[in-house]
C-alpha cells in the first residue's frame, strides 16, 4: 500500500513539472506557435488545488489552429482570469472554458457562474490598481496586466460580460502577430 501511495504521488509530481514545463515555455523562445488548449489545460493542472469544489466545464475546438504568440504570458492572462472566477464562484460552483475560431481570430471564452461584476465596476476592472478584494488580497494588477498582454503585446481584444450568476471574460487573439 506504501508503494501505491508513493507511485500515485510520483505521477502526480510528475504531472505537475509537465504542466510547469507547459506553462512557463521553458527553454522556448518568447514568441512561438502555440496551442491555446494546452496553455488553458496546464493553467488548470497549475490552479488545481484551488479548484477544489469547483466543476471545470471544457469546450474546447479540437481542430483550433496555433496561434503565433507569447506564450507564457498568454498563460498569465488564464491564470488571473481563472483566479478570478475562482474568487467569483466562492469556492463552490462552474467554470466553464471554451475554444473556437472566428474569422482569423481564436476566441477564448472564461465563464463563472458566481455573484457577478456589479455594472459600475466593469468599466473598471482593467485600470491598474483596481480591485475589489479586502487590503493585502489584491493588488488591482492582474486583470490590468491581462489587458496589457492581450490588447498591446498580442493586437487583441478583451472584454467582460457580466450579470448576477454569469460573468464571461472573452478573449480574442489573432492567429499572426504581423
Amino acid at each position: 500500500r506504501i508503494l501505491a501511495s508513493i507511485a500515485g504521488t510520483t505521477t502526480r509530481i510528475a504531472d505537475i513539472v509537465s504542466a510547469l514545463k507547459v506553462y512557463t515555455y521553458l527553454d522556448q523562445a518568447p514568441i512561438q506557435n502555440v496551442d491555446i488548449n494546452a496553455g488553458l489545460e496546464s493553467t488548470i493542472a497549475v490552479l488545481r488545488n484551488k479548484l477544489n469544489g469547483i466543476e471545470i466545464i471544457r469546450s474546447y475546438e479540437a481542430d483550433l489552429p496555433e496561434i503565433e504568440a507569447y506564450g507564457s504570458e498568454l498563460n498569465q492572462v488564464w491564470t488571473n482570469i481563472i483566479e478570478n472566477a475562482i474568487d467569483g464562484v466562492n469556492g463552490q460552483g462552474e467554470i466553464r472554458v471554451q475554444t473556437r475560431q472566428d474569422d482569423g481570430w481564436v476566441v477564448v471564452e472564461i465563464e463563472d457562474n458566481g455573484t457577478g461584476i456589479p455594472p459600475d465596476i466593469q468599466a473598471h476592472i482593467f485600470d491598474p490598481f483596481f480591485t475589489t478584494k479586502p487590503p493585502g488580497q489584491g493588488t488591482g494588477l492582474g486583470l490590468n496586466v491581462s489587458h496589457n498582454i492581450v490588447v498591446q503585446k498580442h493586437k487583441g481584444s478583451i472584454e467582460v460580460h457580466s450579470q448576477p450568476g454569469r460573468t464571461r471574460f472573452e478573449v480574442r487573439l489573432p492567429l499572426n502577430l504581423n
